[in-house]
């Protein structure tokens, strides 16, 4: 009897997408977070903002953990074992490089933010919706992967779009900011930030495994 039939016979543990979408979500309040950090632009604003990002890192990692312990004590899993971790960790990054961005922010208090920042966490925000999304597919992933590959594309667009923001802001940033602190703590800040988009453009490079192995 090979394994595909007992595949069959043996109902699947549903338990993994409502965790993985409440990442998702995670995601998706950090990102917001992050935007209204960016428009207030004070540093007593700033602290506020790294506040309750960071406790949505700490929901993040909570989750983490909870996605780790139920594999180790399903017997049944809807996908790869690896594949859901590897997919977990993915999505806990991105709220990482989220928190790091506004403990950056916090700590070096910049003069000034710029409007490359801005635009980064708006197509953050924007991936954040399109994780969300495709994370909803997983669960109907055997019935149709159009929409999800779409939602992959989307991430992949995104990412490519921030770096083009990223490399215009390192441009004007060496050609115009002559304090060379200055230079270090906006670099650094803009990084994090854009680094978030390099991740979440992981998450469905990650999906995307997973739909060459079960759509």
């Amino acid at each position: 009897m090979n394994n595909s039939f007992l595949n069959s016979l043996t109902p699947k543990e549903p338990k993994f997408f409502p965790i993985l979408k409440e990442m998702a979500d995670v995601i998706l309040v950090a990102s917001n977070l992050m935007i209204e950090c960016l428009e207030k632009g004070d540093h007593d604003s700033a602290i506020e903002y790294y506040k309750k990002i960071k406790e949505q890192e700490k929901r993040g990692d909570a989750l983490s953990t909870r996605v780790f312990d139920e594999l180790n004590s399903t017997f049944i899993t809807p996908f790869d074992r690896e594949d859901i971790h590897h997919l977990a960790n993915r999505l806990d990054d991105v709220t990482d490089r989220i928190n790091s961005c506004a403990k950056r922010i916090v700590l070096y208090n910049p003069k000034q933010i710029t409007n490359s920042a801005f635009e980064i966490a708006i197509l953050l925000n924007v991936g954040a919706i399109s994780i969300g999304k495709a994370v909803d597919e997983l669960n109907v992933l055997k019935k149709s992967s159009k929409k999800i590959k779409e939602y992959c594309i989307e991430l992949h667009d995104i990412e490519h779009d921030a770096d083009d923001v990223y490399e215009h802001f390192l441009i004007d940033l060496f050609e115009n900011e002559k304090d060379a602190i200055e230079i270090i703590k906006l670099k650094e800040i803009m990084s994090e930030l854009e680094k978030a988009t390099d991740v979440a453009e992981q998450v469905g490079k990650i999906i995307q495994t997973i739909i060459v192995k079960y759509a």
